[in-house]
This record gives C-alpha cells, sequence and structure tokens, in this order.
C-alpha cells in the first residue's frame, strides 16, 4: 500500500480498538490508551463493528502461549488491513516489551510496537508509520513518565483505578513481569491523592488502589508504613464511600495494614491474598519470601479484625517438582483459610522465567487431575461461605453489565462491601449504576448471591447523576475528526490518571 493510499483513508474519522489481554494493570493501561487516542482526535469503533481503524493490542506475556493467542489474532487481521486503505495496527503492553522485533518479523503488516514504558507515544507512533510508510518498532528500558501524566478514557463512570505505583521488586520464579515492567517506582502520596479527589468530584465514588504489589507501596520513598497511611488518608475523603485494593503480598502485609482496613470505615471488608502454594518446600522453589504458617497467621489476624472480610486467593498448581503431598498442603491451606473464592491456574510455563527451566516438570494429566481436586474443593467452601450470607441485609453499589441473565430475569446486579456479586429484584422505581441498593439475601450460590425479596431501600448517589450524565453524551457526542498531526509531546496533565497489576 503507497503512503497516498494511507494519507486518503486518515482525511475523515478515525476509529480505533484496544483489545486487553491479562492483569488489572493492563485494563487501565488501556484506558490511557484509548485516552491518548480521543486526546489526538480518535473515536472509539462501535462495539461489534470489527471495522476500527486502529486496532491496539494490550499483550499479556504471563502464559505460555500469550504470543499464540496474539500472532492468530494477528493472522486473522492480516487480510482485513489489506483490503483496507489506512487501517493499522500496534501491540503494546508485556509481550511487546519482551519480544521487541520478533513481531514485526513475524506479523510484518504491525505499523507500531511500544513497550510497557512508553504507552504514551502511542499516537504519535501510529502517526510516524503513515507518514514513514514503515513500521515502528520503538522499546523504552525504562519508565519515561509515570503513567498518571497521560489522559485517561475510564470505562466507568462511578468507579475507578487508581494506580499508586508501577513495577515489582521481587523474583518469584515463575512470573516474568518483574522484567517487563521494571523496578518499584511509587507516586507521591500527595498526588494520589490528589488525583482521588478529582475522581470523586467528578462523580466516582469507589476506587481501587493498584500496584502489582501494592502493598510494598513506600519502598520506594522510604517509608514502610505508607501503604497503611495512606488507606487512612483515602479515609478522609468527603464522597468516597468505597475503597479497595490489589494485589497485596503477604511478606509485605503488615499489622499496621490490618489496623488502618479495620479502622477506615470506606476500606471495604475485603481482601485478595495471593497464596500460589500451601507447601513450604514449593514455596521456596517459587522464592516467595513467605511460609504456610505465616500466610494462615495472617489470614487469622484479619478475620479477628474484620470478622465478615471475604478473603480471596490465587494459586498455582503442578509447579515443577510439586508432589501429591505438596499439593495436600494446598488443600489444607484452602480448608484452613475458607476462602471466598480462589482463582486457579494450572502451570505454565513462562518463557524467560528460572521455573521454565527446573527440573520435576510435572505431566499434564497429573496436574489435570489435581486441578479438578482442588476447584471441586473450593467450589465446596465457596457455596458454604455464601450460605452464611443468606438472611443479611447489605448495601448494594449497582452495577453495570454484571448480570449476563439480567434482562431475562428482571434483575439488577450489585456489588456488596466485600465484592460478592449479588443479583437482586429490579425496583419500581429507578436505579442507575452507582446508586446504592439496600436488599436481604434470600440465597446463595456458589458464585452469586440473589435478593428475591423487594429492594428495601434505594439511594441516589452522585455516582448515579455521573454515570447519568456520561451516558447522555454519549448519545449525544459528535462524531470526531481528525485534523493534521496529534498533538506531539507530554500531553497537558489532566486530572484523572492511574495504572496497576496483580501477578502476586
Amino acid at each position: 500500500m503507497s503512503s497516498i493510499d494511507r494519507s486518503q483513508s486518515v482525511g475523515g474519522t478515525r476509529t480505533y480498538e484496544v483489545r486487553t489481554y491479562g492483569c488489572q494493570m493492563n485494563v487501565h493501561d488501556s484506558e490511557r490508551l484509548s485516552g491518548l487516542l480521543e486526546d489526538a482526535g480518535y473515536v472509539r469503533a462501535p462495539e461489534g463493528a470489527d471495522e476500527a481503524d486502529v486496532v491496539v493490542f494490550n499483550t499479556c506475556a504471563v502464559r505460555e502461549n500469550a504470543d499464540n493467542k496474539l500472532y492468530g489474532n494477528l493472522g486473522h487481521l492480516a487480510p482485513k488491513k489489506a483490503s483496507r486503505p489506512g487501517m493499522q495496527i500496534a501491540v503494546g503492553g508485556c509481550l511487546a516489551q519482551k519480544d521487541r522485533d520478533t513481531i514485526v518479523k513475524r506479523a510484518p503488516w504491525v505499523d507500531v510496537v511500544f513497550g510497557t514504558h512508553n504507552i504514551g507515544k502511542l499516537p504519535v507512533l501510529l502517526e510516524r508509520a503513515r507518514v514513514q510508510d514503515e513500521a515502528q518498532v520503538e522499546i523504552a528500558e525504562s519508565l519515561e513518565a509515570f503513567p498518571s501524566t497521560l489522559p485517561t478514557r475510564r470505562e466507568s463512570a462511578y468507579a475507578a483505578w487508581v494506580s499508586i505505583s508501577v513495577g515489582c521488586n521481587n523474583t518469584c520464579t515463575f512470573c516474568i513481569v518483574p522484567a517487563l515492567r521494571g523496578k518499584e517506582k511509587d507516586r507521591r502520596p500527595g498526588d494520589i491523592l490528589a488525583e482521588i479527589e478529582t475522581l470523586v468530584a467528578e462523580g466516582v465514588s469507589e476506587i481501587t488502589l493498584l500496584g502489582q504489589n501494592v502493598n510494598a507501596y513506600g519502598s520506594d520513598i522510604g517509608d514502610r508504613e505508607a501503604f497503611s497511611k495512606l488507606l487512612r488518608a483515602c479515609g478522609k475523603i468527603d464522597g468516597l464511600e468505597r475503597v479497595r485494593f490489589t494485589s497485596p503480598h503477604p511478606r509485605d502485609f503488615t499489622d499496621d495494614v490490618i489496623a488502618a482496613m479495620a479502622e477506615t470505615p470506606n476500606v471495604m471488608p475485603q481482601l485478595h491474598m495471593p497464596l500460589q502454594s500451601g507447601s513450604d518446600p514449593v514455596l521456596k522453589a517459587m522464592r516467595r519470601s513467605y511460609r504456610q504458617d505465616r500466610f494462615l497467621g495472617i489470614i487469622e489476624k484479619v478475620r479477628a479484625a474484620i470478622p465478615h472480610a471475604a478473603i480471596s486467593t490465587d494459586i498455582i498448581v503442578g509447579f515443577p517438582g510439586e508432589t501429591e503431598e505438596d499439593f495436600e498442603q494446598t488443600l489444607h491451606v484452602v480448608r484452613e483459610a475458607r476462602f471466598a473464592q480462589a482463582f486457579t491456574f494450572q502451570y505454565s510455563k513462562r518463557p524467560g522465567t528460572p521455573a521454565a527451566e527446573m527440573d520435576g516438570q510435572i505431566p499434564k494429566k497429573a496436574v489435570q487431575e489435581r486441578y479438578e481436586r482442588l476447584v471441586a474443593l473450593q467450589e465446596e467452601i465457596s457455596w458454604e461461605e455464601n450460605k452464611k450470607q443468606v438472611g443479611r441485609t447489605l448495601e448494594l453499589m449497582v452495577a453495570e453489565g454484571e448480570g449476563r441473565k439480567d434482562d431475562a430475569t428482571h434483575r439488577l446486579s450489585g456489588r456488596a462491601p466485600d465484592n460478592r456479586l449479588v443479583h437482586f429484584t429490579k425496583p419500581d422505581q429507578e436505579v442507575r449504576p452507582g446508586d446504592v441498593v439496600t436488599v436481604e439475601i434470600t440465597y446463595a450460590a456458589p458464585h452469586h448471591l440473589l435478593a428475591e425479596g423487594p429492594v428495601l431501600d434505594v439511594r441516589r448517589t452522585r455516582a448515579g447523576d455521573a454515570w447519568e450524565k456520561r451516558n447522555a453524551a454519549e448519545k449525544t457526542k459528535p462524531v470526531g475528526v481528525m485534523l493534521g498531526l496529534p498533538r506531539i509531546g507530554a500531553p497537558e496533565p489532566l486530572p484523572a490518571v492511574a495504572s496497576g497489576c496483580g501477578c502476586d
């Protein structure tokens, strides 16, 4: 395709689509990529249209087959790109940081490859690829600017991610993320709080603090109690109703954090605490700096301070060298901890990690059998724990898009303070995402609760107002036109910002 063909296709409206894979950090980075593109004059393509002028892949490198998935999707787009003058494809994220030039060699129709440290360059790289009619590969080795300075198109009007750090100082043998995201860099507390206050002023009532090791916050600024202080400071922000955070590491989970959670009313009674394995030898091989007793001790302290806390976790089955006895220790911790929910994974090799080269790789059949036993046990516990919620009266923040069957069942869905999903009877009066309803739980399933009786109370909120205003604006938004070059250099700082990941 000639540069003349390309320039002709850019003369009018340019639409974009961002496809996101992986963790919360990537989800939030995609909000920034969308914000950058819209700031440069692009317009989001209609959902399901499959006709975007620019398709951006925000990739993950955690899974063994991540590259196969990417190249499969790129291959699917190749004929479409060949038939559509002006269409561009960009690849960013962790896999782009890792594979760099390999992407363009394997998929020469890709226009832009950028890394985790320079997502702010995307609009400029797209324009440069168009003008020069050749692929642009730009991978920064270290963070160029904290993502909080970038424009953001947030997916929710009532709930927001707020990154407090990027990068990770851990060296877990199964994880490649620290090598791709770099060492931990913390934001200044004042910047974080200023962002939250701005979000609340815009109508946001729930924020989730993000970091790849969120409770290690402070190591970069020399304050071991910085995270608990940040939680307490969030409690002083008027209008901020719910505070969550993900993902912490057991190594850094200290008593002052537990106290801050228990004593700060808007910090929700919810904790995601990655276990990975219940076996001390496996934890040592994983280079996890805690052992079973330490982990269960944290759970016990949290439950003593916050009796109704819902605790979830991550577990890897079949790590190299894991014996049946090791696996039984994981089942023991699951029985003792009584997690409300567990995200369970069969170990898969991450190229570039020490674990991929370890002896004792477990046969697929054995991993599958252990995995099924773990899932069955956790399903049983999740159901038993959910049954304890029956009869309780809970305040739910009404959610958007959480209940796939809501239309058929004439229900709405919301999240309880402990983040459990609740489907409830639709009241006669209007209820908007972001509003708060009070219901009584009547039924429990392993992964959700039902409130089948009438709604006891409806509280219209500023968050619901923000959702309503945003929806009205989306319906009446004029079609954007890209005139000339997108803005070059650092964008003007906007009040709303963030980024994060839960790989620990």
